[in-house]
């Protein structure tokens, strides 16, 4: 029987739905390669866990970076690898869809789709991630009333104003919460000569960081290695260090949001007064962003109750029926 599927491929974690059974697969979006035979050898969660516990030959890659694939053939055998994985081969006839930032060139958007035919997809179409995002928090998107999504990535950060089943305004910034763990992590080894790495710099934006900053200081104990002498050392981190570390870049997505909204139709951007902005995505968590974004735009905001899955959850309801559908598909040349 044919297989409709929908895969949502981010620059730090990697989607999966099935129609019929919905997310079968969420993992971080690192693949385990072996650089002698550029074979994958495993994805996600296992891909990190054989990374040094295996020959040096074993090296863990990201395909994609701020929303762009960096490593084409590896972004592509990744998806082979999902694809497979999803019982997808050549006799099964497999009907796959993709979202893709609007960011992503044209380049990027061919690749997606000719990596999905590769692996056996009989048929592969693209769906921009602020869409499937309003299809799956059930928003009005082929009604004349404006639906404004905010999606916070770690690679991207996009806002798109959709009415009528199309975006009508769009601002995408090649800037997400990848990019605020590597102003933490800056900040840190400036501060208090201390490497720390990805996980870490992720657990103090989680822990400490705001994008309204607080009044009191919050601390919190973290482990890395000095950079001259790789010595294992332990810091008290202040969150003033991490909010002054990540505030350009705060003040850059909001900026990003309200140009959105001066590009937007008078009439549509009035909508948004009413129904507020909806805040999707991991990085719509960031404590006091979504209070920030409604005090400088002066517009409602509404978080997504799942955040991180509503891009996934829209797409899967586009396995439904993807024929009539069709009109909402972008194309790659775009």
């Amino acid at each position: 029987m044919p297989k409709e599927i929908a895969i949502d491929v981010g620059t730090s974690t990697l989607r999966v739905a099935i129609r019929g059974k919905g997310l079968v697969l969420e993992e971080p979006t690192v693949v385990a390669v072996d650089t002698r035979s550029r074979e994958v050898l495993a994805l996600g969660r296992d891909a990190a866990e054989l990374v040094g516990r295996t020959a040096e030959h074993v090296v863990a890659v990201r395909p994609l970076r701020q929303g762009a694939i960096t490593d084409f053939d590896m972004a592509a055998r990744m998806l082979h690898h999902v694809l497979v994985s999803c019982g997808v081969s050549r006799l099964s006839r497999a009907k796959v869809l993709l979202t893709v930032p609007s960011a992503s060139t044209s380049i990027e958007r061919r690749a997606l789709q000719q990596a999905a035919r590769a692996a056996g997809a009989a048929h592969a179409v693209l769906l921009e991630a602020t869409m499937a995002a309003a299809i799956g928090l059930d928003l009005p998107i082929n009604e004349p009333v404006g639906s404004v999504i905010v999606d916070l990535g770690a690679g991207t950060t996009e806002t798109g104003v959709i009415s009528l089943g199309g975006v009508v305004a769009a601002k995408a910034l090649r800037l997400g919460g990848l990019d605020l763990n590597g102003a933490i992590q800056s900040a840190v080894r400036h501060e208090h000569d201390l490497v720390v790495g990805d996980e870490v710099a992720e657990d103090l934006k989680i822990r400490l960081g705001s994008a309204d900053r607080r009044t009191s200081a919050v601390m919190a104990e973290v482990h890395g290695r000095r950079p001259r002498t790789a010595e294992r050392a332990i810091e008290t981190i202040s969150s003033t260090l991490v909010d002054a570390a990540i505030a350009d870049h705060v003040t850059a997505l909001v900026a990003g949001t309200s140009a959105c909204l001066a590009e937007a139709p008078p009439e549509l951007a009035q909508d948004a007064i009413f129904e507020g902005l909806h805040l999707v995505g991991g990085g719509s968590l960031l404590d006091g962003f979504a209070e920030l974004l409604s005090e400088k735009t002066s517009v409602p905001v509404r978080v997504a109750s799942n955040p991180a899955r509503v891009v996934i959850e829209g797409a899967a309801r586009c396995l439904e029926d993807l024929n009539r559908l069709r009109p909402l598909f972008v194309s790659a040349d775009r």
